[in-house]
């Protein structure tokens, strides 16, 4: 999939702080103290920034700590150290009123609708309820709904409506507008599409790309599909067990991949075709990587080492740091 992207003013941009930046985070789970120190973060010192009107794609596999870092940023799941800022306002610890004032600014889309969507009430009152805690009046509230499902694609009607009577694809372009409802600056989607078919991701795609050049929205895009990625994000951080594996431009790191990690992500991609998909699956298996099962996350050295074929000893002796090749950053001895 490909997208043309609308160029934006990069003075302006410049001149204004991130819409979100994330600094040396990290995540333990389990219990305090010792112990928990002992064992590899589920997220290792990961920094990257979200500049306004842009989409960062957060990319790997299950457990890489993708959606760890969203529930951090959303105030989800305290951080054990490091910093996330959100306009230039620090709000890592942020308090409980805190976190109710960005209520409207820093919103979710999560990755299954029908959970998330409380099948009893109707659409109308979903989408009205944010913004009656915010005091707006119940008559504008209803049409500022019904404005927002038409913008999503969905009839006005859809307001006296339930969550049984809509699709997936539909329920999804309803998370969507409750998202967008409040008029948010920054919007974290988790897995927003990974549920829908491929015809369906696309339109939904299309839609969030849309609304962030229609609006100036800044999305954090998160997906275990580099692809999806590929097709919406304009840069793209690579994560593999907690840790920064590649990231920069999309272009950099989808054309001209440097890290292993990476290749195998790219070479792991579903598509349609099945000539294609046959290319890619020779692909992946000629890189030489080993399976998940055979990795060992032992907190020393880089955490892909056990599956690398590049791997010598000092990638399980030393962590790579992060350097510049090529437009991107690279996390590998031997990129």
């Amino acid at each position: 999939m490909s997208m043309q992207l609308r160029s934006t003013d990069a003075g302006t941009t410049q001149a204004m702080a991130p819409a979100l930046e994330v600094t040396d985070l990290v995540v333990r789970y389990g219990p305090g103290g010792r112990r928990a120190t002992k064992k590899p973060p589920a997220v290792d010192r990961v920094s990257f920034t979200v500049a306004p009107g842009e989409t960062v794609g957060l990319v790997g596999e299950s457990g890489s700590g993708k959606s760890t870092i969203g529930k951090v940023i959303l105030g989800l799941q305290p951080a054990s150290q490091g910093s996330v800022k959100y306009q230039g306002r620090e709000i890592t610890n942020a308090s409980a009123a805190e976190r109710r004032a960005l209520g409207s600014e820093l919103r979710a889309v999560f990755q299954d609708p029908t959970s998330s969507l409380n099948p009893r009430r109707d659409i109308g009152s979903t989408l009205i309820e944010p913004l009656r805690l915010r005091g707006v009046d119940r008559t504008e509230a209803r049409v500022r709904a019904q404005d927002m499902l038409e913008r999503v694609g969905l009839p006005r009607s859809a307001v006296d409506r339930f969550p049984a009577q809509f699709s997936g694809g539909q329920r999804q372009r309803i998370a969507i507008a409750r998202a967008l409802i409040c008029d948010p600056s920054v919007v974290v989607c988790d897995e927003a599409v990974s549920a829908l078919d491929l015809s369906t991701q696309a339109q939904v795609l299309n839609l969030l790309a849309d609304l962030r050049e229609e609006r100036g929205l800044s999305y954090l895009f998160i997906a275990h599909d580099i692809s999806v990625v590929q097709f919406i994000a304009q840069s793209i951080v690579v994560l593999y067990r907690g840790q920064v594996m590649e990231s920069g431009p999309t272009d950099s790191v989808t054309k001209s991949p440097q890290h292993p990690f990476t290749k195998t992500l790219l070479a792991a991609s579903p598509v349609p075709s099945p000539s294609e998909q046959a290319r890619r699956r020779a692909a992946r298996e000629s890189l030489g990587v080993r399976s998940a099962g055979s990795a060992d996350a032992t907190g020393h050295g880089c955490p892909f080492s056990q599956r690398c074929p590049l791997a010598t000893q000092i990638c399980r002796d030393e962590r790579p740091v992060l350097r510049v090749i090529d437009g991107a950053q690279v996390a590998c001895h031997h990129a």
